[in-house]
């Protein structure tokens, strides 16, 4: 547990960036300019946070541990959300990535029926340094060969497992996305159509799966139905550089609860040529 309260610490400083929100169609609703600072207080022992996004009331937390529903990495990557998918209850999660000086933290949420409702996306970078903002993603930055190192953290603190991954996305002759996707002996082929920045995996017909391409990278992953009584996961992906790609997975079982933390780094080996 004080190893989480150390990992924490990796988000101290001041984050300058903004808050923009989407529709599930990526449509911009909203962009807020926003200041993030996290200082140490007591020699680290607590944590006092300043939430300042431009025309909003300055948001301030004080605390001295991490919550149930938070887990973070050693480098900083951290989830917070809802434990438990529940009928007629609101349901959602912040995933965050770190990298040296910047940081990108997606927000998913859903309405009372399940449904996605909306989604933040959050960059920041540290003040005093450079501002770089990667360009949007596109499927092209993503087709060839990816291999990765996983790590999976779990909240009832167990031990955490690591393993090797890789991910393979190409185009078939209609101009599908083909995935093949491995993690340690699992092994998954999906197939997505493409329209725009969105891509749409059918599971089966309940079970429509969305990723959605926005700025500086990001992908967001979810459920446009998040269904009770099936396992479900949201997903944030930070394409770092062109041969460089990071993704967060928060994991909820069939029963709706949240099982586990999954920390992907993953380095281009092949580009589709």
């Amino acid at each position: 547990m004080t190893k989480q309260w150390e990992y924490l610490l990796q988000n101290l400083g001041e984050w300058q960036g903004s808050f923009t929100r989407y529709s599930p169609q990526g449509k911009v609703l909203e962009d807020i300019q926003s200041v993030v600072s996290l200082a140490g207080l007591n020699n680290n022992q607590t944590i006092h946070q300043i939430v300042r996004r431009q025309g909003q009331e300055d948001l301030i937390l004080e605390y001295s541990s991490v919550a149930r529903s938070t887990l973070f990495f050693e480098n900083g990557a951290f989830s917070q959300g809802s434990m438990q998918l529940a009928p007629f209850s609101e349901f959602g999660a912040e995933l965050g990535l770190i990298h040296e000086n910047r940081r990108l933290r997606l927000v998913e949420l859903f309405d009372k029926n399940g449904k996605i409702a909306s989604l933040t996306l959050i960059r920041e970078h540290l003040a005093g340094t450079e501002a770089v903002e990667n360009p949007p993603l596109q499927v092209d930055d993503l087709l060839g060969e990816w291999q990765g190192e996983a790590v999976t953290i779990y909240p009832d603190w167990r031990a955490s497992t690591s393993y090797s991954t890789t991910l393979k996305l190409q185009l078939d002759s209609t101009g599908k996305l083909i995935q093949n996707t491995n993690f340690g002996e699992r092994s998954i082929t999906s197939t997505g159509t493409i329209q725009d920045a969105i891509i749409l995996f059918d599971q089966n017909s309940q079970k429509q799966v969305q990723v959605l391409l926005l700025p500086n990278g990001a992908s967001a992953t979810f459920p446009l139905q998040a269904q009770l009584r099936q396992p479900l996961f949201l997903e944030v992906g930070w394409l770092i550089t062109p041969t460089l790609r990071q993704r967060l997975i928060r994991n909820y079982d069939d029963k709706g609860a949240w099982i586990s933390l999954t920390l992907i780094t993953e380095n281009r080996i092949h580009s589709h040529s």
